[in-house]
C-alpha cells in the first residue's frame, strides 16, 4: 500500500475535520486545495490563487452555514465568540479557521509518513522501538527533530540590524530560516545526523518556539504516537516497497514531506515458509 494515501492522510484530516465541522464529503477537496496552497511548489502563481480563492469561498459558506445551524463543534465555538464578545471579525474567523484546517493536518501527515519512513531506513530502531513501546514518546520527538515536518516557516522580517555568525542583515529584510537545519545543531545534539530514538530531543524547534509556538503541537504529538503505535501493533512485518520513495519527496519549501510511502506488510508474526 502506499501509506500516505492510506494511513498517514486520513487520519488527520478526520480529526480535524471532526472537531472543526467540516463534513466527510468536503474532505478530499481540501486536500487538493491544501496541496495546492502548501506543498506543491510546481504550480504557477495563477493555479495557486485560484485554490486560495475556491478554499476562502467554501469556507466563507461553510461559516454561513455553521452560523445558521450551529454544531458542537469547534468552528460553530468560534463564530459564538466572534458574535458574543467581538473576539474575531469575519476576516480574522476566515484566517483563523484556515489555519487550523491547513495546519491542523498537513504537518501531521508529514509527521507520520516521516516517521515510519525513518523506522524503516533504520530497522535497528524500529526493532528496539518494537521491543518497548515505552520508547514511543521519546521516539516521535526525535522524528520531529531529525526530519521536521516543516522545513522553512512563514518568513520574518529583520526590525534592526541583526549580526549571526559573519552575517550582517540589514534592517527590513525579509529572512528565511530552515527548522530542518536548526534541529541539527551539533552544539545542541551530539552526533546530530544520527536517527536515535533514545536520545533526549526536547529542545527542538519543529513546533516553533515563543509566541509562533504550534497551538496544535499536542494533538500532533497524541495524532503521532496513536499511529505509530497502532500500526506497530496492527502490522509485525512492515517494509519498504520495491520502489524506494528517497527521491519522492513534495516540491514545498515550507513541508517537508513525501508524495508517497511504499510498504508491504503482514499481520503474520513470522515469515512465511
Amino acid at each position: 500500500m502506499d501509506l500516505v494515501d492510506a494511513y498517514a492522510f486520513p487520519l488527520p484530516i478526520a480529526v480535524i475535520s471532526e472537531l472543526l465541522g467540516v463534513p466527510y464529503e468536503d474532505r478530499d477537496q481540501v486536500r487538493i486545495w491544501s496541496h495546492a496552497f502548501v506543498t506543491d511548489s510546481t504550480l504557477d502563481g495563477e493555479s495557486k490563487a485560484r485554490a486560495g480563492q475556491d478554499w476562502f469561498a467554501y469556507l466563507v459558506a461553510l461559516i454561513e452555514e455553521k452560523r445558521s445551524a450551529p454544531g458542537p463543534d469547534l468552528l460553530s465555538a468560534l463564530i459564538e465568540e466572534s458574535q458574543d464578545n467581538d473576539r474575531l471579525d469575519p476576516q480574522e474567523l476566515i484566517s483563523m479557521v484556515f489555519l487550523l484546517m491547513l495546519a491542523g493536518h498537513e504537518t501531521t501527515v508529514s509527521l507520520i509518513g516521516n516517521a515510519v519512513y525513518a523506522l524503516l531506513r533504520h530497522p535497528e530502531q524500529l526493532e528496539r522501538l518494537r521491543a518497548d513501546p515505552a520508547l514511543l514518546p521519546g521516539a516521535v520527538e526525535e522524528v520531529l527533530r531529525y526530519e521536521s515536518p516543516v522545513h522553512i516557516p512563514s518568513r520574518r522580517v529583520t526590525l534592526e540590524r541583526v549580526t549571526i555568525g559573519d552575517v550582517e542583515i540589514p534592517a527590513g529584510q525579509f529572512v528565511h530560516f530552515s527548522l530542518s537545519a536548526v534541529n541539527r545543531d551539533g552544539n545542541k545534539y551530539p552526533d546530530p545526523a544520527r536517527f536515535d530514538i533514545t536520545r533526549d530531543a526536547r529542545g527542538h524547534l519543529a513546533f516553533g518556539h515563543g509566541i509562533h509556538f504550534c497551538v496544535g503541537a499536542p494533538l500532533a504529538r497524541m495524532e503521532g504516537e496513536i499511529a505509530l503505535r497502532k500500526l506497530l501493533e496492527r502490522y509485525p512485518r512492515l517494509e519498504l516497497g520495491a520502489q524506494d520513495p528517497s527521491f519522492s519527496r513534495r516540491t514545498s519549501m515550507l513541508v517537508y514531506s513525501l508524495k508517497s510511502l511504499p510498504v508491504s506488510f503482514s499481520t503474520a508474526t513470522s515469515a512465511p515458509a
